[in-house]
């Protein structure tokens, strides 16, 4: 088995600009990586068998993100390779962290290195964006600003703060979320510099906080102690911090039915750091350092 990380990421800020004639809407977004995530396990073999031998609980048989992602590498690439898969989840489900999303990129750039299939990031990213709307900034590996469902993306370079990251005992629906008649769907364009002077907000928030008494508490609590934000359609919420203590000692206040993980931002995605490092022949080297 050789095993590759699949981080988190972060909205640091998420605006709805209007709903499509397909019924997705147009978005404005930044996402950051963060070092926590899940780990996914990947051992190819030559049968030509996708074999899932530890995926997301409670997902079905079949749905599971990165058995679907690697079947969807073997038929876009006509490979007669296999693979054995497993995932060690800590993303939490429904928290706007991207967990689903991260695993499944993994998957596909695992795969097209262990394979050999040599598809290009851009093709790469397209065949990404048939499994979900984050997959291809997972796959890209770099920070962004991101606008259309979230798969136009300009790479971008911000700082990397530490960031606490608590979420509720509660699984958000993204989609309960998106179909709300409340959900702000008008907010301007925005560009990078009045993201720089402190604008932006998360226009999902509010219908989060109202459908799901969990999360606005866990908001209210937080927002006490540092500038706040949801991320995604939540139910996650992080606060930035210069330094590591001061988001550990706040991690050890946490409220009743909340968890949370203290972990630094990355403007390159970790699976992209141990991509490089096998290419190079060295993941050893990688490997050893991963964490949150």
């Amino acid at each position: 088995m050789t095993r590759w990380p699949a981080p988190a990421k972060l909205n640091l800020f998420l605006h709805v600009l209007g709903r499509r004639p397909d019924g997705y809407h147009d978005l404005q977004t930044l996402f950051q990586f963060v070092a926590f995530g899940d780990e996914v396990f990947i051992e190819p073999t030559e049968d030509g068998e996708i074999q899932l031998i530890k995926g997301a609980a409670g997902v079905p048989a079949g749905a599971d993100l990165i058995e679907r992602a690697a079947r969807c590498l073997q038929a876009q690439t006509g490979v007669r390779a296999g693979a054995r898969l497993g995932v060690n989840k800590r993303i939490p489900q429904g928290a706007g962290l991207g967990g689903g999303s991260s695993d499944a990129a993994t998957v596909l750039v695992a795969l097209n290195y262990l394979w050999g299939t040599g598809l290009t990031p851009d093709a790469l990213a397209e065949l990404g964006l048939t499994l979900g709307a984050d997959v291809p900034v997972f796959v890209r590996g770099h920070a962004a600003w991101a606008e259309g469902v979230g798969e136009r993306l300009v790479s971008v370079e911000i700082p990397e703060p530490c960031y606490l990251i608590v979420w509720p005992e509660c699984s958000v629906s993204t989609a309960r979320v998106f179909e709300d008649p409340e959900l702000t769907r008008n907010s301007p364009r925005m560009k990078m510099a009045d993201f720089l002077a402190g604008k932006g907000r998360n226009d999902c928030a509010p219908v989060v906080r109202r459908r799901y008494p969990e999360v606005a508490r866990m908001l209210d609590w937080l927002e006490t102690h540092a500038p706040a934000r949801l991320t995604g359609t939540g139910g996650a919420a992080f606060a930035a911090f210069d330094h590591a203590e001061a988001a550990d000692a706040l991690l050890g206040r946490l409220p009743a039915g909340c968890a949370g993980v203290v972990t630094r931002g990355c403007n390159q995605s970790p699976l992209h750091r141990v991509l490089a490092a096998a290419i190079a022949g060295n993941p050893g080297s990688v490997f050893g350092c991963l964490g949150a």
